[in-house]
């Protein structure tokens, strides 16, 4: 089956049939912005005005036919009714053409869109009309003559197509309904344009796919009804793309659109033969029948007790006749799941003996019920039983038989005071309690479009109110109380058709419920979930599951596909429980990626057979295919039976939150069974929300260090005179320590962060949790997690956030026990069973069992501790940290003993430094692999774990060449500024007081300006102030082999060691300083600023933020901005001397590139210095407190006006 075919079909009709239909109304005088009146009239007539500017005359029935129109538009909106006619015509064409493919065509079996000679585009009802058996009448004679002689083909197809749809609605007239209204007259179709919907479905879409005779080359049926399900999805891909991209609650009217999801066949046939298939085959065994169903489980062996309470249920199914088992999809959508149940129904009615023919009507009207609240997918559904039924029984359509499948109706319509009509032929006492139960009804049913299958229908005397509405009694007088009695008789008895179906209970419900976020849906639906099923109340497909077992008869099935969800997450531990005083009969967990039309890990699901029947010592069968890739390798694991389990159900209830854990071993269970809960030895705390994040986080580097607090207790921060204080926020996966980026405005006890809160929630700790535990010493990880968690030790000092969850202990032997341990493998193992969706909460962690071995306590300890000290030196290694010392390669020079200390080699300090990396990486990963060792005895998982653990897992970075480098000139940048001294390891100023003796070594900037050009010509040129440095740090006798190894290793263009690094400069160097100072989540907050003309790289300079004042601007402006423009103008001069006076073409060439650069970049310079001279005359201020973004912000989007033209926006600040 083609889908790319079906889909873009789909799509291109919908919107050629909204066109299509638009532009018949248009010519109605009918738009979107109004209803025109009719220009003249008559008795039997009406002129309107057209779009096109032309007049239409309608005579009396089409004047009629507008009216309705134009009453639908004003009731329910121009875009509603344009698409439902859309629709209608799109599943009546879609219907049409699997007919007759399928040659089920009635009464005549001839082709209506296409023809059976190959390469004909003529359909053949054209070419046969008049001559086909459909009672034409004369006048309908005539007009086909007359249309074939004057070549009005199409106009004859519209008039065939339209008496086809008439003579269908006679054998299916709920997908084909009476069109003599107003659908009629909007439809407008072709065979002879090429771009028309007839010819896009005839010619797009493979005959093949929608023909049911047809096999693949596996011998699978290829071909099915299931075509028409994949066409009404694909129909919604752009309703259902509209309605994610708004923002605002979910309407009724788009619920179907947004949830719409076409089950897989394999998917759809394993929960229908592990539910209705074995609730037959289990009271009526059947080795071949059995056989005959390639996904079906078998059952896991059953303790002797079990056994004899499943003997005693298959006695109650032995009783069971083919016509008494009830199955309903209350979530039909198209029909998918309910035409694979009457395949199987099939197979069961001919194992008992029944012919197909007798068989298929009895299927039809005993067997199949279904539910949906969309009116599309109840025709679909409709139509799909019965072209299955057609499959089996070829006089199927003349028997008068109507499937059991409805859209759910509103009863808000009714006119109830005219239910006193009804029941005639009912006694006083019995018209009596018809009316309060159809009462009763009707206000169920009030809405109902808002809850569909949700809904608790009471069971009411169906029989009696069958009879209470087929008779009335208005003694023959028609008034204004009787006005439209037979329209409400008729409303009242498919609402109580659609009453009886919601209330029966069933031997199987099997479906897929929609998934949609209940928050996200509207206020209506919201309060009656929370209010009828508490339990499941997160998301619908919850509430569905809560729903369907309460449709369930006693030993009857539930199959379902679902989000996995409800399996472990807390929110449906209620829900859990509900379900798991059932029996489970078996799990397929499907994970991602189980539908190949949904990308990514967006929906992870699970599909499962649960039978309504309390037995917690049930084995149920499990198969994991969250491995598999797509849908097709899910399907052949599936079948080889890859990733199978068995559980016992009462397992679960060891486990904190009962989560389905089936892979979870005995020994794992045992853990649960005998360890001490984590939370006994520590105290598992989530910390605050600030409730804005802008305004009371910083990231350390942005702020004055000054006001930096670190290391301090809690009554020290309370005094101290310090702002800002360390903030733990979780962050990336990154073991043992660091993840030390954040700070948090805590001054004066969190004086300002507490107030906002209470402003906003009336009291501080609704958002500022665990406050007592703030700066003590933790263990800690990210709730957050894309795969495994880590843990980290914070030293005291910090306040935590919420997404940086925290354990506190008052023992600290039973800390590092507990730290070695939640950082194994061991821990992680079991974390996948408490919270395998990776959102790792504080309740998560502290219900880890703990098994505590003494004899281990000071080998863990020692492990740990060393742990944490290599993590901690691999941290500080880079200048992102506070307690950064040095650049990597400049520690190597002063820790080893160089015998000359004017000549040291780059490359062998960074040999030096990897094997000094490549050690701590090797001890750590041996350290990781020892506790594995340890815990993996400690809790008997030998045969479940290994201790190894790889490379990626190992969260300290090897020596990296390039990186190592561009640390090296990062912090050279930061010599030049002062940030850092030659002089002194560490931070030396980053705002506060400044002190010049601090640097002797090597000369700072004084102007805190240091200009990037592309030609050297100012002295503190950045690259001459690097060589500079080098030299200083590095000596000068290794000078020029150092520049060799630092350019190859950049490996930007350039001839010389010196271009290279200017091309360094000019073109990486800030981006990745932009790079370095950012955090995920937070973006760039460079530290140093690059003021930029443009991309013709005029001029570039670089300041540092923590010396800004008023005048830097003024600076850069004066001192070398308009210095660079008059180098640039002199070279300019001698580019055109040279130009002007070459004798050789190559330096005619090279002076002509030279002339275009140097004027590109004047230009660029020009507009830049009139932006710049506005900015330095405001001698802007920064605060420091306010961060990067504030405060880069001021330079940005400087307005320059220019003549004639709107006003140019100039940043003086490279974009970050």
């Amino acid at each position: 089956m083609n889908k790319n075919a079906i889909k873009k079909f789909a799509i291109d009709a919908r919107n050629k049939l909204i066109a299509s239909v638009t532009d018949k109304a248009g010519m109605l005088g009918i738009t979107k912005d109004a209803c025109s009146e009719p220009i003249t009239k008559g008795m039997d007539f009406e002129v309107y005005k057209t779009t096109a500017g032309t007049e239409v005359t309608l005579n009396k029935k089409q004047c009629e036919h507008r009216r309705k129109l134009v009453e639908q538009i004003k009731a329910r909106g121009f875009d509603a009714v344009i698409e439902e006619v859309a629709y209608t015509w799109f599943n009546r064409i879609c219907a049409i053409r699997f007919m007759e493919v399928n040659d089920y065509m009635y009464p005549a079996r001839v082709r209506v869109l296409s023809s059976e000679k190959a390469g004909k585009n003529e359909p053949d009802i054209l070419t046969l009309a008049p001559d086909i058996d459909w009672e034409f009448t004369e006048e309908e004679r005539e007009y086909i003559i007359d249309a074939k002689m004057n070549n009005k083909l199409d106009d004859l197809f519209r008039m065939l197509f339209i008496k086809q749809c008439n003579l269908l609605h006679e054998v299916l007239p709920e997908l084909f309904e009476e069109t003599e209204d107003y659908t009629e007259m909007l439809l407008n179709i072709s065979f002879t344009n090429e771009d028309d919907v007839i010819r896009i479905l005839v010619d797009g879409i493979d005959e093949s796919d929608f023909n049911i005779s047809t096999v693949d080359e596996n011998g699978k049926q290829a071909g099915q009804v299931e075509i028409i399900g994949w066409l009404y999805q694909y129909y919604n891909t752009e309703p259902k793309n509209k309605a994610f991209a708004k923002k605002g609650k979910i309407t009724k009217e788009e619920v179907p659109a947004i949830t719409q999801l076409f089950t897989p066949d394999w998917i759809v046939r394993y929960m229908i033969e592990n539910s209705l298939g074995r609730l037959w085959v289990e009271g009526h065994p059947d080795a071949d029948l059995q056989g005959k169903w390639k996904y079906y489980l078998e059952e896991a062996e059953q303790e002797p007790e079990v056994q004899a309470e499943l003997a005693k249920i298959r006695e109650e199914y032995a009783k069971l006749k083919p016509e008494d088992i009830k199955l309903i999809d209350p979530c039909m959508g198209s029909g998918h799941i309910l035409v694979y149940a009457f395949d199987v129904f099939m197979q069961i009615y001919e194992n008992a003996g029944w012919s197909a023919r007798e068989a298929a009507q009895s299927i039809v009207e005993n067997n199949i019920y279904g539910l949906d609240i969309d009116d599309r997918a109840a025709q679909l559904s409709y139509f799909a039983v019965m072209m299955k039924a057609r499959q089996y029984d070829r006089r199927i359509f003349t028997r008068g038989v109507r499937p059991n499948v409805y859209a759910i109706q509103e009863s808000n319509g009714i006119n109830r005071k005219q239910l006193k009509y009804f029941g005639a032929e009912l006694d006083e006492m019995e018209k009596n309690t018809a009316i309060l139960q159809m009462e009763g009804l009707l206000d169920t049913l009030t809405d109902a479009k808002e809850y569909g299958s949700i809904l608790n229908v009471d069971a009411y005397d169906w029989d009696l109110l069958r009879k209470f509405v087929s008779s009335t009694d208005v003694d023959g007088q028609i008034s204004f109380d009787t006005y439209g009695l037979d329209e409400t008789e008729e409303k009242l008895k498919e609402l109580i058709e659609i009453g009886a179906i919601m209330a029966q209970k069933y031997d199987v419900v099997a479906t897929n419920p929609p998934y949609a976020g209940t928050s996200n849906l509207s206020a209506k639906v919201n309060d009656f979930v929370k209010n009828h099923y508490p339990d499941s109340k997160v998301d619908l497909f919850a509430v569905f599951i809560e729903r369907c077992g309460e449709m369930l008869k006693t030993d009857g099935y539930q199959a379902m596909i679902t989000q996995h969800a409800w399996m472990f997450l807390s929110s449906y531990e209620k829900l859990r429980n509900r379900i798991l005083d059932n029996c489970i009969i078996n799990l397929v967990h499907l994970g991602a990626k189980a539908f190949d039309e949904i990308a990514g890990e967006v929906v992870q699901t699970a599909s499962f057979v649960i039978r309504n029947q309390n037995n917690n010592q049930y084995i149920g069968t499990y198969i994991r295919l969250v491995d598999g890739q797509n849908q097709d390798e899910k399907e052949r694991m599936y079948l080889r039976k890859t990733g199978c389990y068995f559980a016992l159900q009462n397992n679960y209830g060891y486990i904190q939150g009962s989560p389905i854990a089936y892979w979870a071993s005995m020994a794992i269970i045992e853990a649960f069974e005998n360890g001490v809960k984590l939370k006994q030895n520590g105290d598992t705390r989530q910390g605050m929300a600030t409730s804005d994040n802008n305004r009371f986080l910083r990231l350390w580097h942005e702020i004055p260090f000054n006001k930096l607090g670190i290391g301090l207790n809690s009554s020290e921060a309370q005094i101290s005179d310090k702002k800002w204080f360390p903030y733990n926020k979780g962050g990336s996966y990154r073991k043992w320590y660091g993840n030390m980026d954040y700070v948090i405005n805590y001054e004066n006890n969190g004086f300002e962060v507490k107030q906002y809160a209470t402003h906003l929630y009336k009291t501080a700790s609704r958002t500022i949790k665990s406050m007592s535990e703030y700066f003590k010493q933790c263990i800690s990880w990210s709730k957050i997690s894309t795969g495994n968690i880590a843990f980290r030790y914070y030293p005291q000092g910090f306040v935590f956030d919420v997404a940086g969850c925290s354990i506190f202990y008052k023992n600290e032997d039973r800390m590092y026990y507990d730290f070695g341990f939640i950082n194994s493998k061991v821990a992680m193992s079991i974390l996948a069973i408490i919270a395998p969706t990776m959102n790792f909460e504080a309740g998560h962690v502290a219900s880890l069992p703990i098994i505590f071995d003494k004899n281990y306590l000071h080998e863990i300890k020692e492990l740990v501790l060393e742990n944490v000290t290599i993590s901690k030196f691999e941290w500080n290694a880079f200048e992102t940290s506070w307690d950064f010392k040095c650049t990597a390669l400049l520690s190597v020079r002063k820790s080893v003993l160089f015998d000359n200390t004017d000549d040291i080699d780059l490359a062998e300090c960074y040999a030096c430094w990897k094997n000094k990396c490549n050690e701590h990486f090797n001890h750590l990963k041996a350290n990781e692999e020892e506790l594995n060792r340890i815990f993996i005895g400690i809790y008997g998982l030998q045969d479940e774990l290994t201790p190894e653990v790889e490379e990626k897992d190992v969260t300290v970075r090897k020596a990296d060449l390039q990186r190592e480098i561009k640390s090296l000139i990062s912090y050279a940048v930061g010599c030049m500024f002062g940030r850092y001294s030659l002089d002194e390891e560490g931070l030396i100023y980053a705002g506060g007081e400044w002190e010049s003796n601090r640097y002797t070594t090597f000369q700072l900037d004084k102007d805190n300006i240091i200009p990037i050009t592309d030609e050297e010509y100012f002295e503190d040129d950045i690259v001459s102030r690097f060589c500079d440095w080098l030299k200083t740090a590095f000596g000068t006798k290794s000078f020029d082999a150092n520049m060799d190894f630092i350019a190859k290793v950049l490996g930007n263009k350039g001839d010389t060691s010196r271009e290279v690094i200017r091309n360094y400069f000019l073109n990486d160097f800030y981006k990745d300083h932009c790079n370095t100072y950012s955090v995920t989540g937070s973006g760039k907050r460079p530290i140093y600023w690059l003021f930029d003309s443009g991309k013709q790289n005029g001029f570039k300079a670089l300041i540092y933020m923590h010396r800004y004042d008023a005048d830097t601007v003024g600076r850069v402006r004066t001192d070398y901005l308009h210095k660079a423009q008059k180098y640039v103008e002199t070279a300019m001069q001698s580019a055109q001397y040279t130009l002007d006076n070459a004798s050789s073409s190559s330096e005619k060439s090279k002076a002509t590139k030279s002339i275009t650069k140097y004027t590109k970049q004047l230009a660029e310079m020009q507009i830049y210095d009139e932006a710049i001279a506005h900015i330095a005359n405001q001698r802007i201020e920064i605060d420091l407190d306010d961060g990067v973004k504030v405060n880069y912000a001021k330079f940005q989007g400087v307005e320059v006006a220019q003549e004639g033209k709107k006003a140019l926006k100039v940043d003086l600040l490279a974009k970050i």
